[in-house]
């Protein structure tokens, strides 16, 4: 049996859907997770991975763990404490979805110390373990979504400064991989989408995706700091600005895993923008 964490966000999502249609027994987990939320055949159960105790009950009889790395919150896990009780719940394998920003941050508190703190849990956990450390994520373009619903605009600072960001969906697919494959075991595989692409140009890729103009305007930076202030603590406010202001050549660097990993090229921003257009409408 499969434990996939975060199973209400974008990778923890798409991860279940995937694991569920090839036949695998699920135990799907989230602080808020309901019946909405998985495949009629995926048992969910809530629990918060701050409290590695409610999570026993999710563990019991598991051989595999997808764990997510909190994210903003990650400073608050406990993870050798997550992992305690998924060894004695059974589990044997775990696959940690990561960051980049431990390799390109690593003066980082929010994407490099605690990250790696993560990481070296895992690798010193005694499973077999597989860490992916994605760049930036295609969905985070649902921060747009609002503005674009409303009023046709995206507002983003650094226009014109490209990443290459993936599909969680290509991030969920090498995942279940990972779960069902040894050859794994030991692996960091780093993880980006096909092509850089700007803030503008994505804006564009919604525009055509709805089949409607789509204004952008360029924010500066203390704007944006402060939009993101609003739901993100300032450590991480602050190291995420520098990325997209000012990524390094390892950041914009794009990686062939999901291809090799895969036998297919990872998705574009594009492709994303057309299957996911109706959170824009």
């Amino acid at each position: 049996m499969f434990v996939v964490t975060g199973a209400t966000g974008n990778v923890g999502r798409s991860l279940v859907r995937t694991l569920a249609a090839s036949g695998a027994r699920v135990t799907a987990t989230s602080r808020g997770i309901s019946d909405a939320d998985v495949p009629e055949n995926v048992e969910h159960v809530r629990a918060d991975l701050t409290d590695p105790e409610s999570l026993r009950p999710v563990f019991d009889g598991a051989d595999a763990l997808f764990l997510q790395n909190g994210g903003p919150s990650a400073h608050l896990l406990s993870t050798r404490d997550i992992l305690d009780v998924a060894k004695a719940g059974g589990v044997e394998r775990v696959v940690l979805l990561s960051s980049q920003g431990v390799a390109t941050r690593p003066g980082s508190v929010s994407h490099g110390d605690v990250a790696r703190a993560i990481e070296n849990a895992v690798r010193e956990s005694g499973m077999a373990w597989t860490i992916l450390r994605p760049g930036g994520f295609h969905s985070n373009a649902y921060a747009w979504a609002e503005s674009v619903r409303a009023r046709r605009t995206v507002s983003a600072p650094f226009a014109d400064i490209g990443l290459p960001t993936i599909d969680p969906d290509d991030i969920a697919e090498v995942a279940a991989a990972a779960l069902r494959e040894d050859h794994h075991t030991g692996q960091i595989h780093e993880l980006t989408g096909p092509a850089l692409t700007t803030p503008r140009r994505r804006a564009e890729a919604i525009a055509d995706a709805l089949g409607e103009p789509v204004r952008f305007v360029e924010q500066t930076r203390e704007e944006a700091r402060a939009q993101m202030l609003r739901f993100m603590p300032e450590p991480v406010v602050e190291t995420t600005l520098t990325i997209l202001g000012e990524p390094t050549p390892a950041e914009q660097q794009i990686s062939p895993a999901v291809e090799q990993l895969l036998g297919r090229p990872a998705r574009t921003f594009d492709d994303w923008a057309r299957r996911h257009a109706a959170a824009f409408r």
